[in-house]
């Protein structure tokens, strides 16, 4: 299998099916369904409100042009930049427990409807309203901007699944969609480490949304290929589960150590094992 570039992930289309599979369990979920516990520190209450949050301030700013407002100190540094985006989402979290279940299902239901409305009519290479951060950015091109939203759909859709005992989504284009995009992240995460030109890591990753990639050093940087490489220094294998798991903060040390092979040089695949695609 020849290495070839990343083509562009287009997920427009995907965030109506996924924003309605939500919907449809947050009106079957039993009230005290929403005061489980998910992944980290949040309750399912608490993941929804996060995602009116982030939905209605992508149409107010997005859609409707609005400029947000200025953080209330200077941000002067990449800790900065994480503590006002943590502040940010704690804030509407916290003030979200005053809304019953059926508000909040209702206030999800109708502006995921509205950003699906939104996101389905924007040109592919529309400009980016934000950066990508995690991935070492400071412009990104438009696809890049919509599909890190569309990663924070699914995996916040799939930490309340995983929390109420919910199977998950069927469809594997969604999740191939999420790594595709994560996975972009990999160059940031290997930005201080030296390696000879033309070294390689190789990555497959198991699984109906699974494939193949490779990390590779060229000409002073890496790059991510899509592909394989049969000679790479080192080689990571997982599923396509834990593959999300891994990057979006949802699987411990102990569990990656046992569901993570790697061949070859282990040092190498160390800033791999702790790459994040969300903003940390």
């Amino acid at each position: 299998m020849s290495l070839t570039v990343l083509p562009r992930t287009d997920t427009r289309p995907l965030f109506r099916p996924v924003s309605s599979a939500l919907v449809t369990l947050l009106n079957e979920l039993p009230t005290a369904g929403w005061e489980i516990a998910t992944v980290g520190s949040w309750t399912v209450r608490d993941v929804v409100a996060h995602l009116i949050d982030t939905t209605l301030r992508r149409l107010s700013f997005h859609r409707d042009g609005m400029p947000p407002p200025p953080p209330a100190q200077p941000i002067r540094s990449p800790r900065d930049f994480v503590h006002f985006i943590n502040t940010l989402n704690a804030e509407w979290v916290v003030a979200a427990r005053r809304l019953s279940p059926r508000v909040l299902a209702d206030l999800f239901a109708r502006a995921s409807s509205e950003a699906a409305d939104w996101f389905e009519e924007l040109p592919l290479d529309a400009p980016a309203l934000f950066s990508v951060s995690w991935a070492g950015e400071s412009t990104s091109q438009g696809w890049f901007d919509v599909g890190r939203e569309f990663t924070e759909l699914w995996h916040h859709q799939q930490q309340i699944r995983m929390a109420v005992g919910a199977p998950p989504l069927d469809d594997p284009r969604y999740l191939r969609a999420v790594i595709e995009i994560a996975l972009r992240g990999l160059r940031h995460a290997y930005r201080d480490v030296e390696a000879a030109t033309g070294e390689a890591i190789a990555l497959d990753v198991t699984g109906p949304s699974g494939g193949r990639w490779t990390l590779r050093r060229d000409e002073g940087r890496w790059t991510v290929l899509e592909g394989d490489t049969p000679d790479a220094r080192t080689r990571v294998r997982m599923s396509d589960d834990t593959t999300w798991k891994l990057l979006f903060n949802a699987l411990g040390r102990d569990d990656a150590q046992r569901v993570i092979q790697i061949e070859g040089d282990q040092a190498i695949a160390v800033p791999l094992l702790r790459a994040r695609s969300v903003i940390v």
